[in-house]
């Protein structure tokens, strides 16, 4: 199984384009030992030509053009087989958008998220361009099933979403119910021939035995860490919530992720899904000094990982 970063930042990237925060203006100013970073998006392939992709950012067009694997092999065509989506946030789902240059697409997520998207949307309708433009494949809870190409051909991979504490999409409050237990999924994907298993969860608003058991046996995972502390945003007086209240663990902290999940056996842990203000983005900061020491990786756009 070939996993390849296309970005590694939460929404708004690295630097965000309003934020003069330390990260941002530093990196900007190159006063601090850190790199740009896009928003969080994910490759994978069984190890052939065939690749999915794992949300569907805002800079979709310049992550497929900074990966040789994902370019067209011919006129008008796309090693791209389908899309995965964990949630409806805008920084997960909007590159959507930007495919669709009368293409076929194929999008596998759960009902709630596909609802969210094309009910009462006007702008889906720039993927409705001929019949049947997008096939939308059902991710069913706790269900692992094959991955397949987007001609239904057996992609070698198989699927399995597992329901995680989150929150809804600011621009689906009061339209979708907070209480769907799949309007946010964390994912384990695993290979056909050798049973590999990379688990993939970048929004977890909270640790449960569930998030525990869907890592406890995985070779590489790719976590939430997008927060490093709960004040991280309100101490500074950025916004008045915690990492919490955004559906975010954070990763210090006797409870947080770095504590949790100490227990992790998989061969590669990495954190994802890292907000701009996060200070384990600069490569010499005694909070990645931590990270470093407990065995995990933070992620970066580019990274390419084997299981």
């Amino acid at each position: 199984m070939v996993i390849r970063v296309l970005g590694s930042a939460a929404g708004g990237g690295f630097p965000q384009w309003n934020c003069a925060c330390v990260n941002c203006a530093g990196v900007r100013k190159g006063r601090i030992a850190a790199i740009t970073r896009m928003e969080e998006s994910v490759g994978l392939s069984a190890g052939a030509s065939d690749w999915f992709l794992i949300n569907a950012s805002p800079d979709i067009r310049a992550q497929i053009e900074s990966c040789v694997s994902l370019h067209p092999p011919q006129s008008r065509s796309s090693p791209i087989q389908a899309i995965v989506l964990t949630n409806g946030d805008l920084d997960h789902c909007l590159g959507l958008l930007t495919l669709r240059e009368n293409h076929r697409l194929v999008i596998y997520t759960t009902d709630s998220v596909r609802r969210g998207f094309t009910e009462g949307n006007v702008l889906y309708r720039t993927l409705q361009r001929f019949a049947e433009q997008v096939t939308w494949r059902t991710l069913k809870l706790d269900v692992e099933e094959p991955l397949l190409l987007a001609d239904g051909r057996p992609s070698g991979l198989s699927v399995m979403a597992v329901a995680v504490p989150g929150k809804l999409p600011i621009h689906l409050e009061g339209l979708v119910s907070p209480g769907e237990p799949d309007v946010n999924v964390g994912l384990r994907f695993r290979q056909s021939d050798d049973g590999g298993v990379f688990a993939y969860f970048p929004a977890v608003g909270r640790i449960t035995s569930s998030v525990l058991n869907a890592l406890e046996d995985a070779d590489c995972i790719m976590f939430d860490g997008t927060f490093w502390s709960s004040d991280e945003l309100s101490a500074p007086g950025f916004l008045g919530k915690s990492a919490e209240d955004l559906a975010h663990w954070p990763v210090s902290g006797s409870h947080g992720s770095l504590a949790m999940l100490s227990q992790i056996t998989a061969r590669r842990r990495v954190f994802i899904h890292i907000n701009n203000t996060n200070p384990m983005l600069r490569v010499d900061s005694p909070e990645r000094t931590l990270v470093d020491a407990a065995g995990w990786e933070v992620a970066w756009d580019g990274m390419g990982i084997l299981v």
